[in-house]
């Protein structure tokens, strides 16, 4: 089974970046698709970003498109999350997912999980 890490969470003001990292490990890290979703309190997880396993395919939600990257370095075994321009709607606990192969938006495709980073977008 895969084992996720994330990393780089904090508090930032609102215009500010952070760079989050999903390490993995055990499992073959390329084989699989790679998700970023967060939850807000009180909020449903959200899907925020995807990146098929080889790197070629990326999927943004709306609301993040423009400001967040995602990228993955499959020699180290880790997917990233650049995010720019942040927003205090942005504050929430960031997840990173795998799946076998197919990237996908929706969190219940997901196999794996991490145990979240906390990110908060002071005003």
């Amino acid at each position: 089974q895969v084992q996720l890490v994330e990393s780089g969470g904090g508090l930032v003001q609102a215009g500010g970046s952070l760079r989050l990292s999903c390490a993995a490990s055990r499992g073959n890290f390329n084989y699989y698709a790679m998700g970023w979703f967060r939850q807000a309190p009180g909020k449903e997880r959200e899907f925020v970003t995807a990146v098929s396993w080889s790197g070629g395919t990326t999927f943004y939600a709306d609301s993040v498109k423009g400001r967040f990257t995602i990228s993955r370095d499959n020699a180290k075994n880790t997917v990233y999350l650049q995010m720019n321009s942040l927003k205090p709607e942005d504050t929430a606990v960031y997840y990173c997912a795998a799946r076998s192969w197919e990237v996908a938006k929706t969190s219940a495709k997901y196999d794996y999980w991490g145990q979240g980073t906390q990110v908060t977008v002071s005003s």
